[in-house]
């Protein structure tokens, strides 16, 4: 009998309607995958999205849809804007369209499907980001929030014979809302990313009987040999399991749905990153028959031969030796371009030789869990935190989408760990929540909160309230060098996060502006670095420690720290070495699988750049050259150098600006006497909503100090000149004119000036100041009125 795994691809067995190609164009972006050039309407994301629960008769909805901006308050519009491709998020290049989605916005999508045949007709999202709102024909007919969560809708009573129109409603705030959004933020910088909105995994039609499957929750026990089964449907219904070794049947079972039984797997073949071994699994219930498939394995705590606690993988010792991977592309954001991209991810990181994936605070489509089951790696799985703030809402809707996720993912045989909580972002009632986790999953493990201390350079920056109560692990983040974590009742000590070093791959930058990372090296000198701390893993390991998790795999945005290019295009230590670095933690990689990168030039950065400028002193000006030969400049630390080519980019843009293009602006306009100020002046409500209205204004009133205030001080100009000079600018004249006044007074102790100024700052623009600063400010007006 044929491998099940081999037809979780299958053909719709629909009609399927072709969309017309030229009308789709993936919008420019800085760089992107390898893939990219693969998508096209016809062929977006066309595998079977739920390997763990597989039909025959099924019809794929990504493609070409019409897509339109509305107001917040407005309805189903009478007009569309244009075409968007699905699934990929509308901020994405892969999208077609690549715009921001803002708070005071809805999202519509618009699609004509056929009326499958069938009894009934089930309308499959994999996930829409945030709050989804789905009508057939006119008809509400359901709605979803949780941006990360698969949910089906029934729509048979609303379908017609012949054309129906499928439209969806989406409200995404993004970090301005209730609802987990994990490092998506409106204004991405630093470790936070573009958004992802609406429908960013693929939707679906599915056609089932009256009486059908529409769940499975699979739960391996090694030590009793037995798979349990549960089959969600209508009670009492009669169901048949059958597990399947390439075909072999090694088990069959008939039961009842809705109760819990077991099917014997004797002499199981266990799951592990080495042998990765799955069976197949097939379930029938009067019309309805789904494939599935299961892995025998157990994950525990335990003591080794010296007594001392321990991850145990299938009853024995495993180094948990992962990686953090935050599940961006360049080019689709939270959706991977094709489905050979999303399992080149896991298959990069095992020939790193890692064996742990912690997927951060995101939650990837069911084929990446697939994958990962194949392949052959442990996934430690966060839960999206809830808004850092905990606006009223947030934490009900935590909880929610939490126990979807849990439900959701259950049966993947990756998946060891549950993290409840990062680095408090977030947290709250940790022990009852750890304890339901725990409770809800008693057959993982439960990292109650990763990070609950953070090291930087060995100084305590941030300290646990909870001190990681009722969990099962002990974990610390530590950058850049690892730390063991305290030892702690008997639980595991694992360090969660540590490394992030920043290597800039010129060419392959998503952001060339920065290249962050907790420390900076150059490419030639990463090797024997991160040699270095995986020595130290070896030396802790060997003090208790248990896992260890290295800030990261890949470059994402504006971070600059992974092992390999934001594009997946450049290692940057070469794959073998890596291994061998590894081999000492992890000795037993199993199949190692092939992946094409290319090895990072070693070459002196300082050396490339300065032939580039070479070649700019002998003339070169073309546009893409001054942009690269800035952003070389910065990096390599010469100023001069990033200003004079930076200003001559700007000076040379001309029509309408692109996010990129206010991006750069904003980075380089240094002086309200530069190209750029006249340029975000003049387009202000853009820069303001790419930049965000904050940064905006800082961005002038720093243009403006530089300027025209500090030579004015220099000048020894009297401040009421200077007031009137600085009014001429606005908003950001008059703050920067009462800081710099305020901050002058102060140093000086002249609190004849301070009082009137600090007071003025203080009223005016107090919310914008910092509470340490505004402290410092308010005490010393309160004590200067006091003399």
């Amino acid at each position: 009998m044929k491998s099940l795994f081999s037809i979780v691809a299958f053909s719709s067995l629909f009609i399927f309607h072709a969309e017309a190609q030229d009308v789709y164009k993936m919008q420019p972006v800085t760089i992107q995958t390898r893939w990219a050039k693969e998508v096209s309407p016809n062929n977006a994301l066309k595998e079977y999205p739920r390997p763990q629960m597989v039909r025959d008769k099924w019809q794929n909805l990504n493609g070409l849809w019409e897509y339109a901006i509305t107001p917040k308050n407005g309805s189903i519009p009478d007009t569309w804007e244009g075409k968007i491709l699905v699934p990929y998020p509308i901020e994405s290049a892969l999208s077609g369209v690549k715009k921001s989605l803002q708070p005071d916005q809805l999202l519509w999508y618009r699609k004509t499907i056929a009326k499958p045949e069938g009894e009934k007709v089930l309308l499959h999202f994999g996930a829409v980001d945030f709050q989804a709102t789905i009508f057939v024909n006119g008809k509400e007919v359901g709605r979803h929030s949780g941006g990360y969560e698969a949910f089906t809708l029934d729509i048979t009573n609303v379908l017609k014979t012949g054309d129906n129109v499928l439209v969806v409603k989406v409200y995404d705030p993004t970090d301005e809302g209730i609802g987990p959004h994990g490092k998506q933020v409106l204004h991405p910088a630093s470790i936070y990313y573009t958004s992802s909105s609406g429908i960013w995994q693929t939707v679906w039609l599915e056609s089932v009987p009256k009486t059908y499957i529409e769940g499975l929750v699979l739960t391996p026990d090694i030590d009793k040999g037995v798979l349990e089964v549960k089959v969600n449907a209508p009670a009492g219904n009669a169901v048949e399991v059958t597990a399947l070794d390439r075909g072999n049947v090694v088990g069959k079972v008939k039961g009842k749905a809705g109760i819990v039984f077991s099917i014997p797997v004797k002499d199981a073949k266990l799951w592990s990153p080495e042998n990765p071994f799955l069976y197949d699994l097939v379930v029938k219930m009067k019309g309805d028959e789904v494939k599935s498939y299961f892995g025998m394995r157990k994950i525990s705590l335990g003591k080794d031969e010296k007594g001392v606690t321990r991850i145990f993988l299938n009853n024995k010792p495993y180094f948990n030796l992962g990686t953090l991977d935050q599940g961006f592309w360049p080019d689709g954001l939270y959706t991977a371009p094709t489905d050979e991209a999303l399992k080149f991810d896991i298959e990069a990181i095992k020939a790193m030789g890692f064996n742990t994936i912690h997927k951060h605070i995101q939650i990837d489509p069911a084929r990446w869990y697939y994958h990962a089951d194949k392949i052959g790696m442990l996934v430690w799985q966060d839960f999206v935190n809830p808004n850092q703030s905990l606006p009223e809402g947030a934490k009900p809707e935590f909880e929610k989408e939490s126990k979807e996720i849990l439900e959701q993912l259950h049966n993947a045989p990756s998946i060891v760990t549950w993290v409840l909580f990062n680095e408090q972002w977030g947290s709250y009632d940790q022990e009852r929540l750890t304890k339901w986790v725990k409770q809800t999953d008693p057959g993982r493990l439960v990292n109650g909160h990763t990070g609950e201390y953070i090291f930087i350079n060995g100084d305590e920056i941030k300290s646990g309230k909870d001190n990681w109560v009722a969990s099962d692990i002990v974990d610390v983040h530590s950058y850049p060098n690892p730390m063991n974590a305290p030892a702690q009742n008997e639980m595991v000590r694992v360090v969660g996060e540590f490394g992030g070093i920043g290597v800039f791959i010129p060419d392959h930058q998503w952001n060339p502006i920065n290249a962050w990372g907790y420390i900076q090296e150059k490419p030639a000198a990463l090797e024997s670095k991160f040699a270095i701390m995986a020595q130290h893993l070896r030396l802790l390991h060997q003090d208790g420690l248990s896992a260890s998790i290295y800030t990261q795999p890949f470059d994402v945005e504006g971070e600059q720290n992974g092992l390999m290019t934001y594009d997946r295009e450049v290692v940057k230590i070469p794959f073998d070495k890596l291994r061998k670095i590894h081999a000492p933690l992890n000795p037993s990689i199993g199949t190692i699988p092939t992946v094409v990168a290319q090895n990072a030039d070693l070459t002196e950065p300082a050396e490339l750049y300065s032939r580039m400028l070479e070649v700019y002193i002998n003339g070169k000006r073309d546009h893409d050259f001054l942009l690269k030969l800035a952003m070389t400049a910065k990096q390599v630390g010469d100023l001069p150098g990033a200003d004079m080519a930076g200003n001559a980019y700007i000076a040379g843009l001309s029509g309408p600006l692109t996010e990129d293009d206010i991006r750069i602006v904003g980075q380089f306009a240094r002086s309200s006497k530069d190209a750029g100020y006249i340029i975000m002046s003049q387009h202000s409500e853009q820069f303001k909503k790419v930049l965000g209205e904050r940064q905006y204004q800082v961005n002038m009133m720093n243009m403006v100090y530089k300027g025209v205030m500090e030579p004015m001080m220099k000048q020894h100009k009297d401040w009421k000149e200077i007031e009137s000079v600085m009014k001429e600018h606005g908003a950001p004249g008059d703050e920067m004119f009462l800081r710099m006044k305020t901050v002058v007074a102060l140093n000086a102790k002249d609190w004849a000036m301070y009082v009137p100024a600090a007071t003025a700052y203080l009223n005016k623009y107090g919310d914008y100041i910092k509470g340490d600063e505004k402290s410092m400010f308010q005490n010393a007006l309160d004590q200067a009125k006091k003399n």
